[in-house]
């Protein structure tokens, strides 16, 4: 028994939190564009952070169950209806078998993630469960879904998070009271994002070292997994000087000979030679996930240590959420829930 893809949407993957140790190699990281959002899905259902859920983009997904599954959906908000009532998000709910779960289109953000109690069961790659499309591997058969696929997910063991929030929710209800919504993204006119002086920062003539950090750019169409291409004015470096192809990360701000700001993402290459002007502070590499084509974004700049400080802050906020739920959970099975 499985989830059954009807219909995919723009476009719907398998993803987890990537592929690490391999880049030596050019492979790829990849993982969920947005890991905030993945995240806290998997830990609302009850698993490790690190498991494989769905991935979807902008609108038109609908999948059905084939059996019971407690489900959490996060990120972006598609107006999700299941069974054609409204389907809440940040929080774990019953998704009883035959019941379909249809994404509309996109209100905020742009892609949303949908955890699985048990995590998705498809092969292991390099480690990992995430779907590398250009390379045809991870995920379901190293592919996009399409209409028909089906998806299984890991036996829930016995007295694990999942298998006592399944029982809680087969006796207390469709949803939970308690949500994580406090890790939404907010929507804004223009999104600031916080950002460190990259490599080549000062190989910036002095006028775009000003238009990069006082101008708004938007998100270009052919902005994708691999990155968000800025448009806006025009950057230009101090000079020809050729550089080296250099190792990147997921935030790195790359300046192309075309003058325009590409900020590298999940998908993003492992090795780069094209300027590096910012370094976008980890916890803000999550907006660029939810930003659609068309969205207004400003970079303002901050230290290394206020970015530091800004990680440690998210990562306490996300032991706090993975206690309360282990705190929710027990307390509905003691109550009888």
């Amino acid at each position: 028994m499985s989830i059954l893809i009807i219909k995919p949407g723009l476009f719907a993957t398998v993803q987890d939190s990537g592929r690490f140790g391999y880049q030596r190699h050019g492979v790829v990281v990849g993982g969920s564009a947005d890991p905030a959002a993945a995240r806290a899905a998997n830990i609302l259902v009850g698993n490790d952070e690190n498991m494989a859920l769905l991935e979807l983009t902008w609108a038109g997904a609908e999948l059905e169950a084939e059996r019971d599954y407690v489900v959490a959906i996060c990120g972006g908000n598609m107006e999700p209806l299941l069974d054609g009532e409204v389907c809440p998000m940040w929080r774990p709910f019953l998704m009883r078998a035959g019941s379909r779960l249809l994404f509309r289109k996109a209100i905020s953000g742009y892609r949303s993630y949908v955890a699985i109690a048990g995590g998705i069961d498809v092969p292991l790659v390099l480690d990992s469960r995430s779907t590398y499309a250009r390379a045809g591997i991870g995920g379901f058969q190293g592919r996009a879904l399409m209409a028909g696929d089906r998806l299984r997910a890991l036996p829930l063991d016995e007295g694990t998070r999942g298998e006592r929030l399944m029982a809680q929710l087969h006796s207390g209800g469709f949803a939970t009271t308690w949500h994580a919504g406090h890790f939404a993204a907010v929507s804004r006119d223009i999104t600031v994002v916080r950002a460190m002086e990259g490599a080549h920062f000062g190989m910036l003539k002095e006028a775009s070292r000003r238009l990069l950090l006082d101008s708004v750019f938007r998100v270009g169409v052919q902005s994708d997994r691999m990155g968000c291409r800025l448009e806006g004015e025009r950057l230009e470096l101090d000079g020809s000087q050729e550089l080296l192809s250099e190792a990147v990360t997921a935030g790195t701000v790359q300046l192309p000979s075309g003058g325009k700001p590409i900020v590298l993402l999940a998908d993003r290459q492992t090795t780069g030679g094209y300027a590096r002007i910012l370094s976008v502070a980890t916890v803000d590499i999550p907006v660029f996930a939810q930003l659609m084509p068309g969205a207004k974004l400003r970079f303002v700049l901050i230290s290394h240590r206020e970015a530091e400080e800004l990680l440690l802050e998210s990562e306490r906020d996300f032991n706090l959420l993975k206690a309360a739920v282990g705190l929710k959970i027990r307390e509905g099975v003691q109550v009888g829930l």
